[in-house]
């Protein structure tokens, strides 16, 4: 029996892998590279060992190939999908809205007929909280009202309704849709981190090639924002602490949990200045910023109530600030 984990190779997916190679989990991974690097699978097997390595196996290839889907399907005993691929970025949704809804919901829509096909009905699904859009009250809660700001939000919105629409249709089908907040970090061993082809999208990224002097100075976008500082505010996640969560979740569908959605944050609301200031802690005060005009379907500020995971899975993020910016730092240095 094995778990497929689309886009494994990517930032939360090769995390996730760890997690559940070293649980005792037989995993397939499928990933285009688009946004990763075939050099993951090997760092995956020296993290885990021999001993667990061998339960991986990886496909390159793209999750709305549907032949190959069914190819995948037919020569492993799939039970579960998680599914992580997906293009992420909010200001590169806003120049280039078309690829992130083919892109994003076609591979969904592919992965699904796939399963119905196979009769896989087990999901966890990678949502967002851009799917609150510009919420009225903090922390956020899962039964606030949902309304994305931009393409990337929009698209997560649009697949968790259909999820939820294909629940409604076949009550046998069990769903764990987790909406992270923002994560950040790396793994303890420095070998797997963020590392996103090209200029990176986020911010941790970012602030980790100033600090090494490969880029030469951080853009906060806007200072007017209604916070403390000026500069946005969100619930940064120590991306381990998330991998472990989606573990949390394939437990939760093995009770034959019906659809369930979970908020995935700290329930801690940091500042991209507040980001900056740990940073320069961990690295020694090397990252220069300047200010520069707010990003399109940015929002102020954005920070979970996660209360929910805890009573029903049992999960709660547990590392703080100064541990995502240290794994991130060890992670820079150690490529």
């Amino acid at each position: 029996m094995s778990i497929l984990l689309t886009g494994g190779l990517g930032y939360i997916g090769s995390h996730t892998a760890v997690e559940l190679l070293e649980d005792g989990r037989e995993i397939v991974i499928i990933d285009n590279l688009s946004n990763s690097n075939i050099e993951v699978k090997d760092k995956i097997e020296k993290i885990v060992t021999d001993k667990y390595a061998k339960n991986m196996k990886v496909v390159v290839g793209d999750v709305r190939d549907e032949k190959l889907l069914e190819q995948i399907f037919s020569e492993n005993d799939i039970t579960a999908v998680v599914h992580f691929a997906g293009l992420k970025a909010v200001g590169e949704s806003v120049e280039k809205p078309l690829e992130y809804y083919d892109n994003n919901i076609n591979s969904t829509t592919s992965l699904l007929k796939v399963m119905k096909k196979f009769g896989v009905k087990n999901f966890v699904f990678s949502s967002s909280a851009t799917v609150y859009g510009r919420a009225k009250s903090m922390p956020i809660y899962e039964d606030f009202e949902i309304g994305a700001t931009n393409p990337y939000g929009r698209t997560k919105l649009f697949i968790e309704q259909i999820l939820q629409d294909i629940y409604v249709s076949d009550k046998t089908y069990n769903i764990a849709i987790l909406r992270y907040f923002n994560p950040i970090g790396a793994h303890d061993s420095g070998l797997i981190g963020e590392d996103p082809n090209g200029i990176p999208n986020n911010l941790l990224p970012y602030v980790a090639k100033v600090a090494t002097g490969k880029l030469e100075v951080l853009s906060v976008f806007g200072d007017d924002y209604d916070t403390k500082d000026g500069t946005g505010v969100r619930d940064y996640i120590h991306v381990v602490d998330l991998a472990k969560g989606h573990l949390s979740a394939l437990k939760k569908l093995e009770e034959n949990c019906g659809l369930k959605i979970y908020n995935l944050g700290t329930g801690v609301g940091y500042s991209v200045l507040d980001i900056v200031e740990a940073y320069n802690k961990v690295c020694g005060g090397k990252v220069k910023y300047k200010f520069a005009p707010r990003r399109p379907g940015d929002i102020d500020v954005c920070y979970a109530n996660a209360d929910k995971a805890f009573k029903e899975m049992g999960w709660k993020a547990e590392r703080d600030l100064e541990n995502m910016c240290m794994t991130s730092w060890k992670f820079e240095n150690n490529k």
